[in-house]
């Protein structure tokens, strides 16, 4: 690049290498430097004096250092040298550095030929985010022929000096490109997040990522850090038998009707007033009342959908502020359980049909909807859903769902959303 004109300096035209004069000039304006109020206005106010349309525009700060690109096209009555020497100028002035490419017309045509072609959106979400992790990300997208074309941080800056006790590093990736094997790269990520220890998102960027409106969580295990029904065996004395069977349900070794119906059979007898002493010991997941209350702040629908208990579910509905709670119902008899069930109980495909019934209602599509759970009973809603994601998951749950939490709390699932921690604050 030549070196800026200084104050005082004749102004010799620039030269006209790239043979613009005699065609439309399109030029791609590159700033770079510390950044600092006042640098976009002072910018575009020597373009508009030209009459400058911009073509396009992105802007990037990281840690005070400026990266601004401007795609322009310059009228016919004016000559790219006025105006490159007027930007040159005032960078010069104003500390930072100004590069010029000029484009040409038919590449230019064929970048705007893309728009509408199907994009991604890859999510890396864990404690913390490291060079070999992305490492291992890029490289998978670039054998696949898909480019990384912009790249964002959704988490909030951590402290070296007073790091968080729980902190979360998030970035987000928007890929373009033509994937020829969406499972093969689905595959081949899952495989990097066992092995790097880092949550991987991988999905289509379409008009309802970023408008979901309704999100339904499973209750044991998802939403509280138990499984509710061993709780109760354990004060019924029937601890070990129960958590067998509720292991292999969970596992999908199991049918989870037949399952369910045993365990509740073995908590016959057990006194009412214990349901409440074991409410009261529940600890929910870690994360899950920040993510909660934000998702209430932005306005969305919440609700559980849970093969566990509604005694529970009701119990923290208040709490959590939920619209909605579904689960099966303990038969009571003078006090004690009775060992069976009242109503349909809710199973794999019964969770699929509430979901589809509660989009229903709220008048939302199934695209517009998310489900979290742990276990293979929450399958059927998480592929119903227009975003499922297991949450510390069995082995076969996280090996057939799209999008996994594995190493961080239930609030993970705002950045897997795309909420950035800005917007996470202000809800």
């Amino acid at each position: 690049m030549a070196r800026p004109i200084l104050p005082g300096e004749r102004c010799t035209p620039i030269p006209d290498p790239w043979g613009l004069w005699n065609m439309r000039e399109i030029v791609l304006i590159n700033i770079t430097g510390k950044d600092k109020p006042g640098l976009t206005a002072r910018l575009t106010e020597i373009l508009a004096t030209y009459g400058i349309t911009i073509l396009d525009m992105g802007q990037a700060v990281i840690h005070d250092f400026l990266s601004l690109g401007i795609l322009i096209e310059i009228p016919d009555e004016h000559r790219s040298s006025s105006v490159l020497k007027d930007i040159l100028f005032a960078a010069h002035k104003l500390g930072i550095s100004a590069q010029f490419t000029p484009i040409e017309e038919e590449r230019y045509e064929a970048w705007v030929n893309q728009q509408g072609k199907e994009r991604r959106i890859i999510t890396m979400l864990g404690r913390k985010i490291t060079a070999g992790q992305i490492a291992q990300v890029a490289q998978a997208m670039a054998a696949n022929g898909l480019n990384i074309e912009v790249i964002t941080r959704l988490s909030g800056r951590v402290s070296l000096a007073n790091p968080q006790t729980s902190p979360k590093a998030c970035i987000q990736m928007s890929v373009s490109g033509r994937l020829a094997d969406a499972d093969a790269l689905r595959g081949r990520l899952l495989r990097i997040s066992e092995e790097a220890g880092v949550d991987i998102s991988f999905h289509v960027d379409n008009l309802y990522s970023q408008n979901r409106r309704l999100v339904v969580f499973d209750m044991d295990s998802t939403l509280v850090q138990a499984e509710v029904i061993n709780l109760l065996a354990e004060r019924a004395g029937v601890g070990d038998e129960v958590a067998k069977i509720t292991e292999a349900a969970m596992n999908g070794e199991m049918d989870f009707k037949q399952s369910l119906t045993r365990r509740v059979a073995l908590l016959k007898g057990l006194a009412e007033d214990v349901l409440a002493e074991v409410a009261a010991g529940l600890t929910l997941t870690d994360g899950a009342e920040r993510v909660t209350a934000t998702l209430k702040g932005l306005g969305y629908k919440l609700g559980v959908i849970s093969g566990g208990f509604d005694y529970f579910g009701k119990y923290f509905q208040s709490r959590l502020a939920l619209d909605y709670v579904f689960a099966n119902q303990l038969e009571i008899v003078d006090g004690r359980l009775t060992g069976n069930l009242k109503g349909d109980i809710i199973d794999g495909p019964k969770k699929a049909e509430i979901l589809k019934t509660l989009a229903m209602v709220e008048n939302l599509s199934l695209e517009q909807t998310i489900a979290v759970g742990d276990g293979a009973n929450d399958l059927p809603m998480l592929h119903t859903a227009g975003l499922g994601v297991a949450f510390h998951a069995k082995p076969i749950v996280r090996a057939n769902a799209d999008r996994a939490i594995s190493n961080v709390g239930l609030d993970g699932l705002l950045y897997l959303m795309g909420i950035s921690e800005r917007e996470i604050r202000q809800a």
